[in-house]
């Protein structure tokens, strides 16, 4: 008598586990599963960095207002991109005034959370040796900014020159986020890949005039991910005068 062995194979392979379709299926769906958490994961990842430079540009902010109720001004730029130490000798203009934040001087961190230089301008006036500002004293930099439609309004500053009525602040800081513009750390500079962030670039080539917006796309300015942060001159000139630098 022949055995039959349907059954028996059948049940040899429920018990071996799944067959090689089931196994295609189950990594089909992982697979799907896997690519659709990617993209939230990512943005999260940009957020906590974005949100990590922030606070590090906070921080900065108060170190050089710490720095000037100390010495009675604001500190120069750095040497240079592997020396975080303020420079020597006094600024002779605007773009003398303008490169890396000193952050030996400052004892702050160099880069943002992309590993990109902190960028820092700062007036003359208020950092040199011996500085010339007075209570009334405004500083240089306007900073920018775009409503929905992509108009231009100034946060800080207008269109006219800086005054006393019309005050602009005297150093700002400058993260140019994840994409496009900046120099890492181990000094490679980073090509602009686009065409169209027009906001960006004329950040990357500003000494007096910034741009701060929103992360988004506008009818004009373009793509946007810098993050810029600046001394308000009133927090300022009332903190030093509180410290008895300013009478």
């Amino acid at each position: 008598m022949m055995k039959d062995t349907t059954n028996e194979n059948r049940r040899s392979r429920e018990a071996g586990g799944f067959t090689l379709v089931e196994m295609t299926l189950v990594l089909v769906i992982i697979g799907l599963l896997v690519s659709s958490l990617i993209p939230p994961l990512s943005a999260q990842i940009d957020q906590r960095n974005r949100n990590e430079t922030r606070e590090q540009l906070a921080e900065i902010r108060e170190a050089l207002i710490g720095f000037a109720i100390v010495h009675g001004r604001l500190p120069r730029p750095a040497i240079s991109g592997s020396d975080g130490n303020e420079k020597t000798a006094n600024c002779i203009n605007v773009n003398d005034c303008d490169g890396f934040i000193p952050w030996t001087t400052l004892g702050v961190k160099k880069t943002d959370a992309w590993n990109k230089m902190l960028r820092y301008s700062v007036t003359p006036t208020f950092a040199n040796t011996s500085p010339t500002f007075t209570i009334g004293t405004p500083g240089s930099k306007k900073i920018q900014t775009r409503d929905a439609s992509g108009t231009i309004s100034y946060l800080l500053g207008s269109a006219s020159a800086c005054s006393s009525s019309s005050p602009c602040s005297p150093a700002i800081v400058l993260s140019f986020g994840k994409n496009n513009w900046g120099i890492t750390a181990e000094g490679t500079v980073l090509a602009d890949s686009s065409a169209t962030n027009t906001d960006e670039d004329m950040n990357a080539g500003a000494t007096d005039v910034f741009v701060s917006r929103d992360p988004s796309t506008v009818p004009t300015g373009g793509e946007f991910d810098d993050i810029v942060t600046w001394i308000p001159p009133y927090i300022l000139v009332n903190r030093m005068i509180a410290a008895g630098k300013l009478p």
